[in-house]
């Protein structure tokens, strides 16, 4: 059912004893580059991604390239099994609420006497410490406090929600990062992780901004408080595209390709600041022009003039676009319960030791025998533990 390990990871062993989103993330994100991860789940609760979304389906690509194991680490008996299993990981994952660990006699303390050079990664909505410490935490509300739904909406409108995890799969990658860093340092230590500071950090210079000149950016719908123009654009078909102008020269291009290149002689169009304060003008030209020509017009005209321009996608046009079927960014894995199954690929192409999707989420508990087989556990001591409903 599984396959070895390849990639720049293999030999690395990770526990993964977080549930839902962004610990399991990360710990995909290794598992992806040859990382050998143990998933850990309750016996009778298993990780809720395994429901999430229609038929469990979020579950097949969150949990590939992972070996399933179940252990109530409420029990004794699961807690053994899983200083047994800290003995030769190099890294656990975790999301429990700060002091559930210590609660089970399972402080980084107590898993650093089974393993000195453990690194232990526990991820929370808001770090171990701090007056917030032990609420429950999730990606909607790091996305709702780290100040980017403030910033996102129309600007008559309300606050507005990312409609999929973002704060959780920032958080994700961003504990994959820290894990590397802290292997690399080739010390035993703990990494705090709280899902509101990554979000925070990809926000820019907000809170620098706010310090040094006290504003805070308004919800600008789709505009740039940077640039202009910059916005989403209905085509004649019904179809949609989106118009960057981040640097001079392409805003130039854009202006002169829609008919307008008397704009770009107005000395306020020489910055960025200054046709943010005449976006108004500069939408409204792009958006006559292109709402008279079909989105396969209008994109070929703009890659004529080399300015920038994207069709803007729904997953079934992410499913069918070359560039991306040339890149295998979709790639297919079989899958024993379902067959053939389209996924995400690996998210970079590393040209000597690439990453991989060696096998998809696979059923709960479904590597408990092997993983605890190699612990020295005996058939029957697995089934008198299975009776007592310690995996």
């Amino acid at each position: 059912m599984t396959s070895p390990a390849t990639g720049p990871l293999a030999g690395v062993r990770v526990l993964d004893v977080a549930t839902l989103f962004a610990g399991p993330m990360a710990a995909m994100l290794l598992g992806d580059y040859g990382a050998d991860v143990i998933k850990i789940e309750h016996p009778a609760r298993p990780d809720p991604s395994r429901g999430h979304g229609p038929g469990g389906l979020w579950w097949k690509m969150l949990g590939r390239n992972k070996r399933t194991v179940t252990l109530d680490l409420s029990a004794a008996e699961g807690r053994d099994l899983l200083l047994r299993l800290v003995r030769d990981a190099d890294v656990m994952i975790e999301n429990f609420r700060p002091g559930t660990l210590e609660r089970w006699n399972l402080s980084y303390d107590r898993l650093r006497e089974a393993n000195p050079d453990l690194v232990l990664a526990r991820v929370t909505g808001f770090g171990q410490f701090g007056p917030y410490a032990r609420r429950p935490g999730f990606g909607t509300l790091a996305e709702a406090m780290s100040g980017f739904a403030a910033m996102t909406g129309e600007p008559d409108g309300p606050p507005t929600l990312p409609p999929f995890g973002l704060a959780d799969g920032i958080c994700a990658l961003a504990t994959a990062f820290a894990v590397m860093a802290a292997l690399r340092s080739g010390r035993g230590q703990v990494i705090d992780m709280s899902i509101i500071e990554p979000i925070l950090g990809v926000l820019g210079a907000q809170p620098t901004i706010y310090d040094r000149l006290g504003t805070v950016p308004p919800r600008t719908g789709n505009r740039s408080v940077s640039n202009a123009p910059r916005n989403t654009y209905r085509c004649a078909d019904g179809r949609w595209v989106a118009v960057s102008t981040s640097a001079q020269s392409i805003a130039e291009r854009v202006m002169r390709l829609v008919g307008r290149p008397e704009l770009v002689d107005e000395p306020w169009f020489a910055t960025g600041a200054g046709r943010v304060a005449h976006a108004d003008e500069l939408d409204a030209a792009v958006a006559r022009w292109v709402a008279v020509r079909d989105r396969a017009e209008v994109l070929r005209a703009f890659e004529e003039a080399e300015a920038a321009v994207a069709p803007v996608y729904d997953v079934a046009d992410v499913m069918a676009d070359p560039q991306l079927r040339a890149l295998d960014a979709i790639t297919t894995v079989d899958d024993p319960e379902l067959g053939p199954l389209r996924m995400q690929n690996v998210m970079f192409r590393l040209s000597e030791t690439p990453g991989g999707i060696r096998w998809t989420g696979r059923p709960h508990g479904a590597d408990t025998a092997e993983v605890l087989g190699a612990l020295g556990v005996s058939g029957e001591e697995l089934a008198a533990l299975r009776d007592k409903g310690v995996v």
